[in-house]
């Protein structure tokens, strides 16, 4: 059978990874292409677009980048026709990924949604376009199906993909010798994985290293990008950023400042107490806490429905106030362990892994009976 992915940042390129490795795995046959990253890449198939020219954040990203997010929508729409698969596969990435659902949809070609769009959280109309243009929409977080049924919507939930790339997750057991890090606890900082996000938040998470003269603070670095990039916003600090290895980062750190997004969950099942920060553009920022209709930004939170983890944003996300948050954070202590907690409860609601075979099978069981 024919398959045709597409993710268009990290956590898709993770995701998609584990999906293609099940479905090679329940389909030897199988014929594989995609927009994805390395990730993807390294589980075979054919590599068309990498996800590091994709990705775009806030409006003014948008529109300054319109041209290059046009082509490549032709692009994929040009290559998925030339291929003619049996079944595709849209993972997370709505603003772009919607877009394609909706052109395939009028190609005959069967539409599957893995990792359903945030619509829950702001813009929930979009729920009726999701109606339309997908044929079968996989959920990964718990509340999601209860959302869906309000609008006449019957969908799978499949669990969470990141419990099945932390369950194959095997630590380096010479990663903290290998990089030097052996005589103070690890305080891990994820930037986040666009341009926009590293420029804002890094250089604030960078000035706590001058704070905490006892700990080691480590970048976990984005594979899409060169070490000079994130040089250019460290203001001088000498600071190690390690690619590749943000699990081995997390499963050593004692804490962490976690720029919002799903990191924030795999901070929180790594059992890693974290500060959140989100830094945008004022404008989009306004826009958001105008039109949004979650009380949290962190899928932490949203998960558990409280306040697990801190949330910086913003003016709030600054060396102060995350200098306070770590002081909290990295003694022993009933703040600490009441996070660690949290964390334990966390991890019962996610549930097992085997997350990637589910959709895999559901997806070949959709694809055979079309």
């Amino acid at each position: 059978m024919k398959y045709y992915l597409v993710a268009g940042e990290a956590s898709g390129d993770l995701h998609g990874a584990n999906l293609i490795k099940a479905l090679k795995e329940k389909d030897a046959d199988a014929q594989l292409r995609y927009f994805g990253g390395d990730l993807m890449q390294a589980q075979g198939g054919t590599l068309v677009q990498h996800y590091s020219t994709m990705a775009y954040m806030g409006f003014v990203q948008v529109l300054m980048n319109l041209r290059t997010i046009l082509r490549n929508m032709r692009n994929c729409k040009e290559d998925i026709l030339a291929h003619r698969p049996d079944v595709l596969i849209l993972i997370d990435f709505p603003g772009f990924n919607l877009k394609i659902a909706e052109f395939a949809k009028t190609q005959g070609i069967l539409v599957c949604f893995y990792i359903s769009p945030k619509v829950w959280a702001w813009n929930q109309k979009r729920v009726f376009k999701i109606k339309k243009v997908v044929d079968h929409l996989f959920c990964i977080l718990p509340f999601e199906v209860d959302f869906y049924k309000q609008f006449g919507m019957k969908v799978d939930y499949v669990g969470n993909p990141l419990l099945d790339a932390i369950a194959t997750f095997k630590p380096d057991p010479d990663f903290v010798q290998k990089h030097r890090l052996t005589d103070k606890p690890i305080v891990a900082l994820l930037p986040g994985s666009r341009k926009q996000e590293i420029s804002r938040i890094l250089p604030e998470m960078v000035k706590l290293a001058a704070q905490f003269p006892h700990q080691h603070f480590v970048v976990a670095g984005a594979p899409s990008f060169e070490l000079a990039y994130y040089q250019r916003f460290m203001n001088g600090a000498n600071l190690p950023v390690l690619f590749n290895a943000t699990y081995n980062l997390l499963h050593y750190a004692r804490a962490a400042v976690v720029t919002s997004g799903t990191a924030t969950l795999e901070t929180a099942l790594f059992d890693v107490p974290q500060v959140v920060v989100y830094k945008a553009d004022p404008i989009l920022v306004t826009a958001g806490r105008k039109f949004l209709k979650i009380k949290y930004l962190s899928l932490v939170n949203l998960i558990m429905d409280k306040l697990v983890v801190k949330e910086l944003i913003q003016e709030e996300c600054n060396t102060q106030t995350l200098t306070y948050e770590l002081n909290q954070l990295l003694p022993d202590g009933s703040y600490r362990q009441r996070i660690l907690d949290d964390h334990a409860a966390l991890r019962h609601i996610m549930g097992q892994p085997g997350a990637s075979a589910k959709t895999a099978s559901l997806i070949i069981g959709y694809a055979i009976k079309k």
